[in-house]
């Protein structure tokens, strides 16, 4: 083989929490609920996977997306620092909505 990848276990996840996050934006959005960081998120959710494909096809050979992430990020690669960011927004963004979803459970009893 060629060129390494990541497993499709892994594959399917990443992208079902890409759609997952992606989806719960959108509802936001038409929601009116968390508005300006679901606009960013949906924004953020679509160019991610574009940033990381594109600058993926230029890898060496026997080295996976994760390795190849990895070595830009050390040398400071600004896609490489967008995708790290933009994870962790969507992590920030998961523990904002779960907070706010926990508080309104608390308060209607």
């Amino acid at each position: 083989m060629y060129w390494e990848t990541l497993p499709s276990l892994f594959w399917a996840i990443f992208y079902l929490f890409l759609l997952a996050t992606l989806g719960t934006a959108i509802i936001n959005v038409t929601r009116g609920k968390v508005r300006g960081l679901s606009i960013v998120t949906i924004v953020t959710t679509i160019s991610i996977p574009f940033v990381g494909i594109i600058n993926s096809i230029g890898r060496a050979k026997g080295v996976n997306e994760y390795e190849h992430l990895i070595a830009h990020l050390r040398q400071g690669s600004i896609w490489s620092i967008y995708i790290v960011m933009g994870l962790l927004y969507f992590l920030l963004y998961w523990v904002i909505l779960l907070f706010k979803k926990k508080t309104k459970i608390e308060v209607s009893y």
